[in-house]
C-alpha cells in the first residue's frame, strides 16, 4: 500500500561525507533505515530545542549533548558542564533505552518555531537524527534543515497518529527513508511517496551546503580573482 506524503508549503544510513575545499562536512543523504523517537508536543520551539546559553559557539559540532536540554536534564545547563554528571530526567521520552540511538524524530505540529537559530538543526543534527517527521514545520527552521543534511517530512495529523501508535506499541519500530527514490517504508511494507523540491534533493544528495554549492565554481571563482588582479592592479596596491 502507497501513501503521498507532502513536504511543509513551499543511523546507519548508506551516506558518504562531503568535505569542502574550505573544510564544510555534510553528509550525503541517500538511504537509511532508523529507529523512531517520538516527541509527541506541538509548537516544540527552537529554544527548547537547543536553550540560548549554547548559542556562543558557531562550529556546527558539539550541540549534540545539549539538544532538550531544559527537558533532559533536572538541572540548569550551561555551556561548559559536564554533562556525564548531570541528572538525567527520567520522564523525558528520549532518555528512555528503547530510543536509544534513534536517528529518526517524530513529532506534531509547527516543530521548530520560535526564533530563526541555526544552531537547532546543528543540535538535532549533532544528536544523531537524520530525519523529522512532524504534522508541519516553522518556514526558516524547515529550510535550515535542508542546508544542515537533515530531511524535514510534513505528513497529515492521520499518518502521524498511526505512526505514534506503532511506535510506542512496536519497541524498536523503525523507519527505511529513500531520498533518492522519495519514498518511507515501515516495517510491514507500506510505503509512503512523498515529494521534495528538486534542487533541495541534489543538495542532499550530493552533500552540498552553501559553501559546497559556491566552491563548485573554484575555478571560475579563482579565473575571475586573477583577471580582476590583471586589470585593476590599484584596487589590490598596499
Amino acid at each position: 500500500m502507497t501513501a503521498m506524503l507532502g513536504f511543509a508549503n513551499a543511523p546507519q544510513p548508506t551516506v558518504d561525507r562531503g568535505v569542502s575545499q574550505a573544510g564544510t562536512r555534510m553528509e550525503k543523504f541517500i538511504t537509511f533505515t532508523g529507529l523512531v523517537a517520538p516527541l509527541d508536543r506541538n509548537n516544540v520551539d527552537t529554544d527548547a530545542i537547543i536553550p540560548k546559553q549554547f548559542l556562543k559557539s558557531i562550529k556546527r559540532s558539539g550541540f549534540g549533548p545539549n539538544a532538550f536540554d531544559e527537558w533532559r536534564y533536572l538541572d540548569h545547563g550551561e555551556p561548559g558542564m559536564d554533562n556525564s554528571q548531570r541528572s538525567l530526567n527520567p520522564g523525558f521520552v528520549l532518555n528512555q533505552e528503547r530510543y536509544r540511538g534513534a536517528s529518526v524524530l517524530l513529532t506534531r505540529a509547527n516543530f521548530g518555531c520560535g526564533s530563526s537559530r541555526e544552531h537547532a538543526p546543528w543540535a538535532l543534527a549533532d544528536f544523531g537524527f537524520k530525519a523529522i517527521l512532524a504534522e508541519s514545520f516553522a518556514d526558516i527552521f524547515f529550510n535550515n534543515c535542508f542546508k544542515n543534511g537533515l530531511l524535514p517530512l510534513a505528513l497529515p495529523k492521520a499518518e502521524i497518529d498511526a505512526l505514534f501508535g506503532l511506535t510506542e506499541y512496536t519497541p524498536g519500530f523503525s523507519l527505511a527513508v529513500n531520498l533518492a527514490e522519495q519514498t518511507v517504508t515501515r516495517p510491514d511494507g507500506y510505503v509512503v511517496a512523498f515529494q521534495v523540491d528538486a534542487f533541495r534533493k541534489e543538495c542532499l544528495l550530493n552533500g552540498w551546503d552553501d559553501i559546497g554549492l559556491t566552491l563548485r565554481h573554484a575555478d571560475e571563482i579563482r579565473a575571475f580573482e586573477e583577471r580582476r588582479r590583471r586589470e585593476l592592479p590599484w584596487l589590490f596596491a598596499t
